[in-house]
């Protein structure tokens, strides 16, 4: 079993029940499990001039599917949440990434791991510091980089993923 993120964003609609359907639609993949959700953050967009405030949360899941079939799977999930993908940075009901796979590295058009802007992001390491306190997760040391960056603009919330368990 590899140890897998996935970050959930989401700035359209009820926001908390779009990242509680994916994280339930992930729950259910075959091969996945999820282990351990962050809290929920909000951000102000980056690069998204349309649309509310994001949310933003990231979940921990063992798998043994491949990295390329998580990411799929990923992307039919949100297509299947109602995404559409007509341009760059657009409002969106739900965003799933590949952050990091086990210390994977790949660098192609399809998939690039670790997620290529994720140590620019607070709104991604935040909740990851949360899955991995020592800054250090595997094949990704972001702890200086999230001191270097800061979290100004990104909030906790009182909101709480649920992880269903099937």
């Amino acid at each position: 079993m590899s140890e897998a993120v996935i970050a959930l964003g989401t700035n359209l609609g009820n926001r908390i029940e779009n990242i509680n359907t994916a994280v339930r639609a992930i729950a259910r993949l075959s091969g996945v499990e999820i282990k351990k959700a962050s809290g929920v953050y909000e951000t102000e967009p980056v690069d998204c001039e349309e649309g509310d405030r994001f949310y933003n949360a990231a979940i921990l899941v063992e798998t043994d599917v491949s990295p390329a079939l998580l990411l799929g799977e990923c992307l039919g999930i949100e297509a299947a949440m109602g995404r559409v993908r007509e341009k760059r940075n657009a409002p969106r009901i739900i965003d799933l990434d590949l952050i990091l796979y086990d210390g994977f590295k790949s660098e192609s058009f399809e998939l690039t791991l670790p997620h290529p802007r994720a140590l620019e992001r607070a709104f991604v390491m935040a909740p990851l510091l949360e899955l991995y306190p020592s800054g250090r997760a595997p094949g990704m040391f972001f702890g200086p980089h999230l001191r270097d960056i800061g979290t100004d603009g990104v909030v906790k919330t009182e909101k709480e993923i649920i992880i269903p368990i099937y």
